[in-house]
């Protein structure tokens, strides 16, 4: 089975889109031959796009802004969908590996939703999606085991993820936060995170907490 790993971070490098699709893909790896594309650092040829449209798996992975799907990513998915819709020969299925900045992985729900009605009007099938919460602790916990401590629930999900991939069926969406106090994870966000971007920018710790 060929499977389209696609990396819709904007970052060109060190994206925790990148490190989700880093701990799919051992679990998908057997039997199948995995493709990588990287739409963040050049936009897609006519080529790559028509190959996508020959692959039987494509797999998102892309952080959510203002509740979304990235704007480059959304370009790529209008341009892909006329593609689709005149190189398809194949059921193809569509999987989504989502994170975002706050602690619940329920916010990525509309971005799932989305990436659904999209599947619609492409004609593709779409088949599960995993919205993480917290998104930036997983550069922090890179060496901690996938399935232990922060990242038990995580470990979990991406299992039965690989498993819908593997079979090609469909499922609920898995939304998910960190094993983790949400009061823990607010505090070192804002102390490793929140206040040195604020440094950055010319702003006190005490500007963050400004009304407009």
């Amino acid at each position: 089975m060929n499977v389209a790993m696609i990396n819709g971070s904007p970052k060109p490098t060190g994206s925790n889109s990148g490190i989700l699709l880093g701990m799919l893909e051992p679990l998908i790896v057997s039997g199948n031959e995995l493709h990588y594309y990287t739409p963040n650092k050049k936009p897609l040829t006519p080529e790559q796009y028509s190959e996508l449209c020959r692959m039987d798996v494509l797999v998102f992975a892309f952080p959510i802004y203002t509740d979304g799907i990235p704007s480059h990513l959304f370009q790529l998915l209008v341009t892909l969908e006329d593609y689709l819709k005149s190189e398809r020969e194949r059921e193809i299925y569509i999987y989504a590996l989502i994170n975002n900045g706050f602690y619940e992985g329920e916010q990525n729900q509309i971005a799932l939703d989305i990436l659904n009605h999209w599947c619609a009007r492409a004609g593709v099938h779409f088949g599960q999606g995993l919205g993480h919460g917290a998104g930036e602790m997983l550069g922090s916990l890179g060496k901690v085991p996938l399935g232990k401590g922060p990242l038990k629930n995580l470990g979990r999900a991406l299992h039965s993820l690989a498993e819908s991939i593997q079979s090609r069926n469909s499922g609920d969406p898995l939304l998910i936060s960190p094993n983790f106090p949400r009061f823990a994870w607010k505090w070192s966000a804002t102390h490793s995170f929140w206040n040195a971007a604020a440094k950055k920018n010319g702003l006190k710790p005490k500007d963050l907490l400004r009304r407009m």
